[in-house]
């Protein structure tokens, strides 16, 4: 009789210890999901030039607006990346790199997802539009361009990637437009920065992953495969990078200012990336391509870095 009951009580706390593991399992699996759907760090990534624009803008820095422009801008590229995943769940089944996405791989429905876009893109504009409607503007442009002109171009056009630059350099501007609410040659000139980097950004990633975007379909390339001429134009997209970055140096964007010493910094590490950039064109290999692609985010993670510092230190 002990020895049933006791068996009994041991097959109870199994059963609810099994439970409890399953349900661990299933939250860590969920926030897993939710991480991918809205790519995380990406985002966190876009969220670090906003607020780095933020700091350039900002006569006095206001903790509320700086966590608004957190919050708002983790919201609207959160939301811009569910709805891409979304429309290209199809796809992204195709591709090594995307096939295990929550949609693909069938932890996620469609339904779901676009839950989460919507939720996501009221609250950012509403988050945004409490800093400034200007602000809140921006950031609904920029989910109009990515989800509804970048990611069907995708497929169609290397066009594509001249329009997915203009969103994904809109953070960094829009950081000094939360600050000033206004638009002028201060954040134009952020914009033009962060807009000409993303071509030899997006031209490398899409050079060392071309296989896998042929997969899908995807037109990636200014020449339509990884060849001298893409490698041609990567460099010049580089140059002109580092030119935009040194312009506010000779005075004539406002108050976006940039010292001699915050210049050479910036075109040092400008260098660098037309070293790599240099080295794709002589090798023309996947693993020529990765490294730029590497040297392109130390670049403007740096420089971002470097314009904040040269603000309060000069």
């Amino acid at each position: 009789m002990f020895k049933t009951n006791f068996q009994a009580i041991f097959a109870v706390a199994n059963n609810l210890a099994l439970s409890t593991i399953k349900s661990t399992v299933s939250v860590a699996s969920i926030w897993t999901d939710f991480k991918e759907i809205t790519k995380m760090g990406l985002s966190i990534s876009v969220v670090f030039s906003s607020i780095a624009g933020y700091f350039l803008g900002a006569d006095t820095v206001e903790i509320t607006t700086l966590l608004l422009l957190c919050f708002g801008g983790y919201f609207m590229v959160g939301a811009s990346n569910a709805y891409n995943q979304i429309i290209e769940k199809d796809l992204d089944a195709l591709m090594d790199r995307t096939k295990n996405r929550p949609i693909p791989a069938g932890r996620m429905s469609v339904n779901a997802a676009f839950t989460i876009a919507v939720l996501f893109t009221l609250a950012g504009v509403a988050t945004l539009y409490i800093i400034n409607p200007k602000t809140a503007m921006y950031g609904a442009i920029s989910i109009f361009i990515y989800t509804c002109m970048y990611t069907p171009l995708k497929t169609k056009t290397p066009i594509a990637v001249f329009v997915g630059a203009i969103p994904g350099a809109i953070p960094f501007m829009l950081g000094w437009v939360a600050a000033r609410n206004d638009f002028g040659i201060e954040p134009g000139t952020l914009f033009a920065i962060q807009f000409f980097w993303q071509f030899p950004h997006f031209w490398a990633i899409g050079w060392f992953l071309h296989d896998d975007y042929k997969k899908g379909g995807f037109f990636m390339l200014p020449t339509g495969k990884p060849d001298k001429g893409t490698a041609v134009q990567i460099i010049m997209y580089t140059v002109w990078t580092i030119i935009a970055s040194i312009i506010p140096v000779f005075g004539f964007t406002g108050d976006l200012k940039l010292s001699i010493v915050g210049a050479i910094v910036v075109f040092g590490l400008g260098m660098i990336m037309v070293y790599y950039a240099l080295q794709l064109f002589k090798l023309r290999t996947p693993k020529a391509a990765k490294q730029l692609m590497l040297s392109s985010v130390t670049y403007i993670t740096l420089l971002q870095i470097v314009y904040v510092a040269d603000k309060f230190l000069s």
